[in-house]
């Protein structure tokens, strides 16, 4: 059994003889509140040994998708746990390529309004991360995509337990919407995509927004039990409100919102 394996197992026995103690009367606990930080625990440890044991062998799979003379695209990634990173830098014709560790699986639909694309990890995939010690690792099941310049974009990412690094500053995402679990994100918001929206949730995390020089940004943040940071080069308009001066004037503007569960936000 791997290590953080055991650390799961261990902290569920502590959980069950903290509850046994509780209903004999020995201890006045409330058990109940001690969940969701001992899950935080048992997490955050199994992501930490996954990246001090190294790589593992995983399968890897390179591919691309063709923009098919599409002028524009939606593209969903379903990334549950491990590595994402997301650049420009596909070649022409193409909306997307790139390395994926684990596979990958692909939904491509034309219609009228563009190309939708959705990639998620196969089947055969899940097994390996759900048990804990196997393939949570970034280096098993990472991914590494170069999108296109060329064609707005909606861009949709939904990952778990992972390390997302998404730099969209050469991109023209025009909708941007980011779901993450126990993950470290950080997020470079396009420089010159004209107007932006932007929606980036996060649970039990870290998560960083660069907002680009000459962009205006309107911001809103929420987080009950988070550490929410925004730069003094966005004036404080209300509680959770923010705006760059130039925001109405900004050839290139982005509307944000962020919302934090339990963790540390930063929008600079």
């Amino acid at each position: 059994m791997r290590r953080n394996g055991i650390l799961f197992g261990a902290l569920l026995v502590l959980l069950g003889l903290l509850l046994l103690l509780s209903n004999l009367g020995v201890i006045a606990v409330d058990v109940w509140s001690l969940l969701w930080p001992l899950a935080l625990i048992a997490i955050g440890g199994s992501l930490l040994w996954a990246v001090l044991a190294g790589p593992r062998t995983t399968e890897v799979e390179e591919a691309e998708v063709r923009l098919q003379g599409a002028g524009r695209a939606h593209l969903r990634l379903r990334h549950a746990a491990g590595r994402l990173t997301v650049t420009a830098g596909a070649a022409p014709g193409l909306l997307l390529s790139g390395r994926f560790g684990g596979g990958v699986e692909k939904r491509i639909r034309p219609d009228a309004d563009g190309l939708r694309v959705e990639l998620s990890l196969p089947r055969r995939a899940f097994p390996s991360f759900l048990v804990p010690g196997r393939g949570w690792s970034g280096h098993g099941l990472e991914w590494v995509l170069a999108l296109s310049p060329e064609v707005p974009l909606t861009l949709s990412v939904d990952s778990g337990a992972s390390e997302n690094r998404l730099d969209l500053s050469a991109l023209m995402v025009t909708e941007l919407r980011v779901e993450t679990g126990a993950s470290s994100t950080e997020v470079t918001l396009p420089a010159a995509a004209g107007y932006t929206r932007a929606h980036i949730s996060s649970g039990a995390a870290s998560t960083v927004v660069n907002v680009p020089e000459g962009v205006g940004a309107r911001i809103q943040t929420e987080g009950a039990l988070s550490d929410i940071n925004v730069s003094p080069r966005f004036e404080r308009l209300a509680a959770g409100q923010y705006q760059s001066p130039d925001y109405a004037v900004a050839p290139n503007k982005v509307d944000l919102k962020v919302e934090t569960g339990v963790g540390a936000s930063t929008v600079r």
